[in-house]
């Protein structure tokens, strides 16, 4: 073996000891009730759902029952049933499992509002595929009341359908870029056909930093 072949070989190695001496480790820890949400470096995360959630749900729903105690005759108005088809995504960002969590926090906090109850999940996916409709169908005068037959059948009359859309507006400037997250609930009234949108934003800066480019390693006697 020369004596360049050697220096190559020896810088080589310790050049990839160097690199194994870096390798990075993964840890975690589980937040108090009472810590922030951690922020996405990359993309929308708990941060940003849970409060446009909080925020829309909210607005939505107090809304809508002031316009209830308005029209009523009586001073307690009964508990109305909604009927949460589902969330869909049309921001920019798939939105991975909080899609499920989404559809959770927001049936939820309905459940939990004191003035409205929810329907299962499973008798709503159950009706869907008993009367072969999509989501969208339900909002067309046969579709609904294909749909309400199938409900009623399972024993699961409601008093609204409800849908959540989440979209995105994004700007970028140079090595920087604002997202805007906007959730939007619409409570359709199946009597009356009458309908409450409400919607929640969030803004969100992303930041990149240049990362200065590393001359390529040469190692001693190499030419």
């Amino acid at each position: 073996m020369n004596r360049r072949h050697f220096c190559r070989m020896t810088g080589l190695g310790l050049m990839g000891l160097s690199v194994l001496g870096c390798r990075g480790r993964q840890w975690s820890r589980v937040l108090d009730d009472d810590q922030a949400d951690l922020v996405g470096s990359h993309t929308a995360g708990a941060e940003t759902y849970n409060r446009l959630v909080d925020t829309a749900v909210a607005r939505l729903l107090g809304r809508e029952h002031e316009v209830l105690l308005s029209t009523s005759v009586e001073s307690n108005v009964p508990d109305r049933r909604v009927c949460f088809v589902g969330v869909e995504n049309r921001s920019a960002e798939e939105m991975g499992d909080f899609k499920e969590q989404v559809y959770e926090q927001i049936d939820a906090s309905i459940a939990s509002s004191g003035a409205f109850d929810t329907i299962s999940r499973r008798y709503i996916e159950a009706g869907l595929r008993a009367s072969h409709l999509r989501p969208d169908d339900l909002l067309t005068p046969n579709g609904q009341r294909a749909f309400q037959t199938a409900m009623e059948r399972q024993g699961q009359t409601f008093d609204y359908l409800m849908y959540a859309t989440l979209t995105s507006g994004t700007t970028v400037r140079n090595q920087e870029q604002q997202r805007d997250y906007l959730l939007t609930l619409e409570l359709v009234n199946v009597q009356t056909g009458q309908f409450q949108k409400e919607s929640a934003t969030i803004r969100k800066g992303y930041h990149k930093t240049q990362i200065a480019r590393l001359k390529s390693y040469q190692p001693f006697g190499s030419r």
